[in-house]
């Protein structure tokens, strides 16, 4: 079982910054792919960010330009730096972590509790 914990979210100025964090714990051998989703009120959980043990990483269109996914293999913690933030960033932001526990073991993911994210106008 992992165990993600989120942190950073907060209410922000249009055009400022944030910077989230979720940092993963309990039985993993290896993470395959770390990623960011979001939430808005009404609408369905959709991807932000992600990426891979390999180095890749994906963004959404809306948010390319602006956000930075990175990752800390030593502490298991994804990181989402979210610049110049818009009142459409606004959402609920959650963590995903795909991971085995052990070699050629199965991909399981988990998931954070979600961080409010509220950009002011």
């Amino acid at each position: 079982q992992v165990q993600l914990v989120e942190s950073g979210g907060g209410l922000v100025e249009i055009g400022g910054s944030l910077r989230l964090s979720c940092a993963a714990s309990g039985v993993i051998f290896r993470i395959h792919i770390m990623a960011w989703y979001r939430q808005a009120p009404g609408q369905q959980r959709a991807l932000v960010a992600l990426t891979s043990a390999g180095g890749t990483t994906n963004y959404a269109d809306s948010v390319s330009g602006r956000f930075i996914i990175s990752g800390d293999n030593a502490t298991n913690t994804v990181y989402l730096q979210m610049n110049r933030l818009k009142p459409d960033d606004t959402a609920v932001y959650y963590c995903a972590v795909s991971s085995s526990t052990v070699e050629r073991g199965p991909i399981r993911t988990y998931w954070g509790q979600g961080t409010q994210v509220t950009v002011s106008s």
